[in-house]
């Protein structure tokens, strides 16, 4: 690695060989630079680490250059490619709205015309606008002056309220695309005409938590009886307090939860990995292990990162060697999609 033009490992390198040669440098001296030299190439590391060699993430990279994503040169065709399912646009039976286009007779030619039909063309839009249902309830009132109403569905409890679909599509712009609360109300006085606050799109998230109760609870079940686990968290941001997102998925099912621990606390309040007892696939992180009761399988990304830094910065050939095997083993493994033949199995 250089700094102002100066390559700091070859500098260090040299350093080492100049004080082994020196033989009047006396042992108090001899120490204070070798720990100087140990300080520099700890620094150094430090430096060196990126997301390619390490867990670090790639926003942290310095100096990160923008990709350049040119196309490869290939020999396909361009558009669909064979066996690819591809969709196109069909009209449709009954159209919400049919508009004639009448021929302005004034540009035709003189002369005598008959109506033959038309030649229809559609246009697939879509109205984003507030749709209002008004519920009457009716009232009856007997001879003797007693009033009786009719009941309004369950979920028409007040005088004016929002309906499901409207917390439905709030709940989903702001868990699943992420959108900030001030963002989500911003679109939907621009662009639907509803003049909805932040205070109602927390109470819209805060019933469909409720709502999903009994979902959770089933998650957990069958998360802790699947025959393998990935595990991770990662550090997020909440209201400008640092919390970390615990993560817990199979094939089919992804359990988050944020908690203020990264650890141990963390993880036993989460409330699936004590009860697990099949393979957890995880970071090598310490309280993964905290967990004896089942078989631990460490990830192969963290390792091809560690493998790329031991074989570029400490120049070891063999991790080299190792991660190119890792990399065509996971090839071998989705071309067979995960089945060994009996004789792969016997080596």
């Amino acid at each position: 690695m250089k700094i102002d033009n100066i390559d700091i490992g070859k500098t260090v390198d040299k350093a080492k060989r100049l004080l082994k040669k020196e033989k009047n440098v006396s042992p108090a001296l001899r120490a204070v630079v070798e720990i100087l030299l140990i300080v520099v190439q700890v620094m150094l590391g430090r430096l060196k680490l990126n997301s390619k060699n390490s867990s670090k993430p790639p926003s942290s990279d310095p100096n990160r250059k923008k990709q350049n994503r040119q196309k490869k040169k290939n020999n396909r065709q361009q558009g669909g490619q064979p066996g690819h399912v591809g969709t196109q646009l069909k009209p449709v039976d009954d159209p919400d709205n049919v508009e004639d286009i009448k021929i302005d007779k004034r540009t035709l030619p003189r002369g005598n015309y008959t109506d033959v039909g038309f030649e229809a063309r559609q246009v697939i839009d879509f109205k984003i606008i507030a749709h209002v249902t008004e519920y009457r309830a009716q009232i009856l009132v007997n001879e003797t002056g007693k009033r009786y109403v009719a009941a309004f569905p369950p979920f028409v409890t007040r005088p004016v309220q929002y309906g499901a679909k409207t917390k439905a599509n709030a709940v989903y712009l702001s868990q699943f695309q992420l959108m900030p609360y001030q963002r989500i109300v911003d679109y939907c006085s621009e662009q639907i005409g509803l003049n909805l606050s932040a205070g109602s799109l927390f109470n819209f998230n805060q019933e469909a938590y409720d709502a999903l109760a009994s979902f959770e609870s089933v998650a957990k079940k069958q998360l802790t009886q699947s025959a393998c686990l990935h595990a991770d968290e990662t550090s997020i941001n909440v209201n400008g307090k640092r919390l970390w997102l615990h993560t817990v998925c199979n094939e089919e099912w992804t359990y988050f939860a944020p908690h203020e621990k990264r650890g141990t606390i963390a993880m036993n309040t989460m409330g699936i990995l004590p009860h697990f007892k099949g393979v957890l696939c995880h970071d090598h992180w310490k309280p993964y292990y905290t967990y004896e009761q089942c078989t631990h399988a460490l990830c192969n990304a963290h390792h091809l990162r560690e493998l790329e830094w031991s074989h570029i910065e400490d120049k070891q050939s063999w991790a080299g060697k190792m991660k190119h095997f890792l990399i065509q083993l996971n090839k071998k493994v989705e071309a067979s999609e995960g089945k060994l033949t009996p004789r792969q199995q016997v080596y």
